[in-house]
């Protein structure tokens, strides 16, 4: 699947890549796509921009929740899918859990999944048994309840796409959604913190996506040194080496150790070497 680009590039291109990644979804779906269904498919960006945190949803259980029920304290990935694709949809989640099983941070301790259905006629009942299938496959108890699989109304799921920039369009000749692939990180106020795009997310872009989505508040130093060298770029929904700040911090590093060498041998000169017998007097 090709990554699905965003308006910041040039309309051109946009719709030639965009044209080309949904050929793909139209060979395996037998879903034919006009220019009409182009305009309307794509994920725009809206960095910062603000989740309405009252929307109500119905969890995997039946119980009316709203999103800013599982905010507040940790940062979410957010993904909307709905839960009988028949392909593009079941690809996001396998990319997803296959890049959350490398790191190290847990779903439900560090993190958080939010899994909207776009389909208003989806049940908790579907919700339950994709819940079931993801929890399995990611292998940790935690995502239990950590990952939450929501379904809602066709108001409150317009109000979300809308306010994350996620545009698709239903077929009703096919009973199918076509849509973009991708993911978005949340902050603990539910504010948008970064975009992914495709169906296969990098663990070292999810990892300091969501390090700079909790605002340091999980990670290390490691993590924290990482991001003065790579970048987050909203071109390619990826993190890049930052040239510069990669090279002040390698010649940091270099007077450190240097220093610290200087330091030690200087010590040893004024104790004497180890074993050595004082000169006569």
């Amino acid at each position: 699947m090709i990554l699905l680009p965003m308006t910041l590039l040039p309309m051109t291109l946009f719709r030639a890549v965009l044209a080309a990644s949904l050929t793909v979804v139209t060979m395996c779906s037998g879903q034919s796509l006009n220019r009409e269904m182009l305009d309307q498919i794509g994920i725009d960006q809206d960095l910062d921009g603000q989740v309405p945190l009252e929307l109500s949803f119905f969890d995997s259980e039946g119980k009316e929740v709203t999103l800013g029920d599982y905010l507040g304290e940790r940062p979410a990935v957010l993904t909307l899918v709905y839960y009988e694709c028949p392909l593009l949809c079941t690809q996001v989640l396998n990319g997803l859990t296959r890049s959350l099983r490398i790191l190290s941070f847990d779903v439900g301790k560090e993190f958080d999944i939010i899994t909207v259905s776009i389909d208003p006629g989806e049940t908790p009942a579907l919700a339950a048994a994709k819940k079931s299938e993801y929890v399995e496959q990611y292998g940790r108890v935690s995502a239990q309840h950590g990952w939450h699989f929501l379904t809602g109304g066709q108001e409150q799921i317009d109000r979300l796409t809308e306010a994350v920039g996620f545009h698709y369009k239903y077929d009703p000749d096919t009973g199918q959604y076509m849509h973009a692939s991708g993911i978005m990180l949340l902050t603990p106020e539910g504010k948008l913190a970064r975009y992914f795009y495709g169906i296969e997310y990098a663990p070292k872009d999810v990892r300091l996506g969501l390090v700079e989505a909790s605002q340091g508040k999980i990670g290390n130093a490691v993590d924290q040194l990482l991001l003065l060298c790579y970048q987050y770029d909203p071109a390619t929904g990826k993190y890049g080496l930052v040239i510069m700040n990669s090279v002040r911090i390698a010649g940091l590093l270099t007077v450190v150790i240097m220093a610290t060498f200087v330091t030690i041998m200087l010590r040893r000169d004024r104790r004497g070497e180890p074993g050595q017998a004082s000169p006569p007097v």
